[in-house]
């Protein structure tokens, strides 16, 4: 089979491309802005003619699309999480063979969801910032496209590679510059919220899954759990063994790209047996997402339809963060 990989740089995307590429029925080409790419091209600037005559070419029967931007102003958001979309279904539409379309969604177009159930691909999307409104606009020319297509809607993705500005990234490297410097606190924002982790390896799996299969529609990836965002934390540390404390300012964290401004020194309480991050501001860069108490998926259709669960615990997931990050020079 001939794949078309959107994105292979990104966090989700690279482990996408180590799953492909060692699979001997597929013959993976892999299309980026980037000089590794085997096609250079810009899905945020290129029109759909230039990317139709690059499909014919390579004649895929499946594309995949990992691309995108988790943060960003609303343009930045818009042109990679939306526009992008347009131009990679029309790009499909117009090919002699239009392919079949795996496009990696978001929770985040979910929105803000009742606490204590988990929320089925049937609920009515109601995202509350850029991030989710830009990724629901390209689910919706997605399934408005006519194509043999199917959205992975990705909850909160954890694992090695994990961007340093994201939750459980920034806190890694928090822990690590803690060690190095025999600091005895790091500082995070409010960990209290409820979150629904899938490791990037099992999303790569289902990726892999959905674009052999003939499901079609949304369907959740997560791992059907909702763990709170501090227990998570609380792995990680354990992971590190760092003895110190954790600060939560009081402010929540950020969703789905996590990513946090400058500290406000003010505001914060303790949590004994834990450690402060300090976070580093982000310069240029606009949160991508808005605060939700509570996020778990329904994953019944994704092991139904996909016949996917996930396999990678979440201690394990976060060892392997840690890991990484203690090995980085």
């Amino acid at each position: 089979m001939r794949v078309l990989l959107l994105g292979a740089d990104g966090f989700i995307g690279r482990r996408v491309t180590d799953r492909l590429l060692v699979d001997q029925e597929l013959q993976v080409t892999v299309l980026g802005r980037r000089d590794s790419a085997d096609i250079r091209f810009d899905l945020t600037a290129g029109s759909p003619g230039a990317l139709a005559r690059f499909l014919d070419a390579v004649a895929p029967q499946v594309v995949i699309n990992c691309a995108g931007a988790t943060y960003g102003s609303s343009r930045t958001l818009i042109r990679a999480n939306t526009l992008a979309v347009a131009t990679v279904c029309e790009a499909i539409r117009r090919s002699r063979e239009p392919a079949r379309l795996v496009h990696v969604g978001s929770a985040a177009e979910y929105g803000p969801v009742p606490g204590g159930v988990p929320v089925a691909e049937s609920a009515e999307p109601r995202p509350v910032g850029p991030y989710g409104v830009s990724k629901l606009a390209g689910t919706e020319l997605v399934l408005a496209s006519g194509l043999d297509a199917a959205v992975l809607r990705v909850f909160d993705v954890v694992g090695p590679g994990s961007p340093t500005a994201s939750l459980f990234g920034r806190l890694a490297e928090g822990l690590r510059r803690a060690l190095e410097r025999e600091e005895s606190q790091v500082r995070m924002p409010d960990l209290s919220g409820y979150r629904d982790f899938v490791d990037v390896r099992d999303v790569a799996r289902a990726i892999q899954a959905a674009a052999v299969s003939a499901a079609t529609g949304v369907i959740n990836i997560g791992s059907g759990h909702a763990v709170r965002a501090r227990d998570a934390a609380q792995l990680l540390v354990r992971a590190s063994g760092f003895e110190g404390s954790i600060v939560e300012e009081n402010r929540p964290v950020l969703l789905p790209a996590q990513v946090g401004g400058p500290v406000d020194q003010s505001a914060g309480h303790h949590l004994p047996g834990h450690r402060v991050l300090e976070p580093r501001p982000t310069e240029g860069r606009v949160p991508a997402g808005e605060p939700v108490p509570w996020r778990q998926a329904d994953v019944r259709t994704a092991r139904d339809r996909l016949g996917w669960r996930t396999q990678v615990p979440l201690e394990e997931s976060l060892g392997d963060v840690w890991l990484e990050t203690a090995c980085r020079v």
